[in-house]
């Protein structure tokens, strides 16, 4: 009985000793290998797609659970100037659909850590990308109309009716 026992403790110590020494879990690395950034203001968490760049990224949108998700805006800023922007549907903090603003357009859906990777797109594809994306427009221009930023609300406006163009 007291070996049975001895066996147990060695075995639970044995558990112990290897989840102690195990390298630490990732946050920034779960399952799939997408790596997750924070928004450097609001600490909203997303998948970033690879056409934005590396640097800050900023979410403007709905962070249910501190995830990015719903239509909304991930945008790189270097310091005081803007950079690429992704608009389109996030879920739980992951790109499902939309256009990446950069230069030009990269469309579709969030495949392989970007957006738009297929080489040839499905028209219907692209057509709900462009919905997403200027649905996502009008959703950030509402945020700023709703803190009182007049210019920036006008300029997303803009950029959705840009996106719209796009469909027709």
């Amino acid at each position: 009985m007291q070996q049975r026992n001895s066996l147990k403790v060695v075995a639970t110590l044995a558990v112990v000793a290897s989840l102690w020494c195990a390298p630490p879990l990732q946050a920034q690395e779960p399952a799939g290998g997408l790596t997750w950034s924070k928004d450097p203001a609001s600490h909203c968490e997303f998948v970033s797609p690879v056409s934005l760049t590396s640097g800050p990224t900023y979410w403007t949108g709905a962070c249910p659970g501190n995830k990015a998700s719903g239509p909304g805006m991930l945008r790189r800023r270097d310091g005081d100037r803007a950079g690429p922007a992704f608009y389109g549907e996030m879920q739980a903090g992951v790109p499902v659909i939309g256009v990446i603003d950069n230069e030009g357009y990269r469309v579709g859906g969030f495949k392989d850590g970007d957006i738009g990777g297929d080489a040839e797109l499905e028209p219907q594809v692209r057509l709900d990308a462009f919905r997403a994306a200027a649905k996502a427009a009008r959703e950030v221009s509402g945020l700023y109309a709703k803190q009182g930023n007049a210019a920036s609300s006008r300029h997303y406006e803009t950029i959705a009716q840009q996106l719209d163009m796009q469909i027709e």
